[in-house]
């Protein structure tokens, strides 16, 4: 008697018969598959958020430049508050890879209300600095309503808000006026948000003359402008502080506003890890329902799988079949989750302004995560499926 051979299941028998047992379960299939798929599509639209959010800052980076540094005063050795020199604008302006110096300064003791009527102590916040003509230039400023100072508003009672103090103000439009130092200034422009200065979004921007002859202002810089050519832009950072103050260089702080926007950025790539370490624990809570699934699905198909092997179907065949559903139902997942994850990014970037960015790998290494979960999650019910006596399985029925 010749040995009987048991018949070999070609590649596409396998997905038919492994497809054949999805199928007849659509309901628990589904509720499965979407534990898979929140899991992968947290992870997708993290990574897409984030990349689309850092896309969105190069972009203003390179719009705005990253060449702009400022010089302010620092601390003496005895803790003392210190001031840059009047000529130290002067004297940054002169350095050969400089394009442009500006500065602004505190006018001390000094608020601005809406009215005479607003009591000393409801300032909100809002700082009266001194600046040239020139400031919006070196900082990459717009104005948003009216116009900026020039050579004749400078000398006269007028004013300039940021964009947060003129909502603070309550101020809609130019021409109207505002209490400065005990007296009326006209609200001549409202700036736009300037990203490498945050802090003329809440400055009342008055001229240098005015301020000196009537606020009492020292003439001394608090925060020094300089945009430098791309190429130089450490040399000059190198040699700031002793051209701003050359008998005291260790007085003087130097700074890059862009590394802040840096560190910003940093802060939310640390947040975006939290994420997805929350996406990584979705992802393995459903690995565990698809493990859940496979292993109720051989307890109830004992009877399907005795039958099959009075058939002549061997224990590798058994556990190859419930490993290639284990597999479909988690590339199902899997693909579901990234496509869901592309449309959050899209659909945020998009709300944000942003230019939405959603980086390969984070799609393909998603769908690979969710084979390589489903291997090992249906791998034990497989084999105990395999293993399973054809007498056992059939007498269960």
């Amino acid at each position: 008697m010749a040995d009987l051979r048991p018949a070999r299941l070609s590649p596409a028998d396998v997905l038919r018969v492994g497809g054949a047992g999805l199928r007849a379960r659509p309901t628990r299939v589904v509720l499965s598959a979407l534990g898979i798929a929140i899991g992968i599509a947290a992870m997708v639209s993290v990574v897409g958020i984030s990349t689309s959010s850092r896309a969105d800052l190069d972009r203003r980076l390179a719009a705005l430049g990253t060449n702009l540094l400022t010089a302010g005063p620092g601390q003496t050795l005895f803790g003392e508050r210190t001031h840059l020199p009047a000529e130290a604008v002067g004297m940054i302006g002169r350095m050969e890879p400089v394009l442009s110096a500006t500065a602004t300064g505190v006018v001390v003791d000094v608020k601005v209300y809406r009215n005479d009527r607003i009591p000393e102590t409801q300032s909100g916040g809002i700082a009266v600095l001194a600046a040239g003509p020139d400031l919006l230039a070196t900082v990459g400023g717009a104005v948003a309503k009216g116009a900026f100072l020039n050579d004749a508003t400078a000398r006269y009672p007028a004013v300039v808000l940021g964009h947060e103090a003129a909502e603070r103000l309550g101020v809609a439009t130019t021409g109207e006026p505002v209490h400065l130092g005990g007296r009326w200034f006209t609200v001549v422009g409202v700036l736009h948000p300037t990203p490498l200065a945050p802090e003329l979004d809440t400055a009342a921007l008055i001229g240098w003359p005015v301020a000196r002859a009537e606020l009492g202002f020292d003439g001394y810089p608090t925060t020094v402008y300089a945009r430098s050519r791309e190429d130089a832009v450490h040399s000059v950072q190198a040699r700031l502080a002793a051209t701003a103050k050359p008998e005291h260089p260790d007085e003087v702080e130097v700074s890059r506003p862009s590394d802040a926007l840096a560190a910003k950025q940093a802060t939310d790539e640390t947040l975006n890890a939290l994420l997805l370490g929350l996406g990584a624990v979705a992802l393995l809570v459903g690995g565990v329902g698809v493990a859940n699934t496979m292993v109720v699905s051989v307890l109830e198909r004992r009877a399907e799988i005795g039958l099959r092997r009075s058939l002549g179907a061997t224990r590798a065949q058994i556990r190859t079949q419930f490993l290639t559903e284990s597999l479909l139902l988690s590339a199902l997942g899997g693909a579901s989750g990234a496509l869901l994850g592309v449309l959050v990014t899209a659909a945020y970037a998009t709300y944000q302004g942003w230019p939405s960015v959603v980086p390969a790998w984070s799609t393909l290494g998603g769908v690979v995560a969710t084979t390589v979960i489903g291997a090992v999650a249906g791998l034990y019910p497989a084999v105990r499926a395999g293993r399973l006596p054809p007498t056992e399985a059939l007498a269960t029925r």
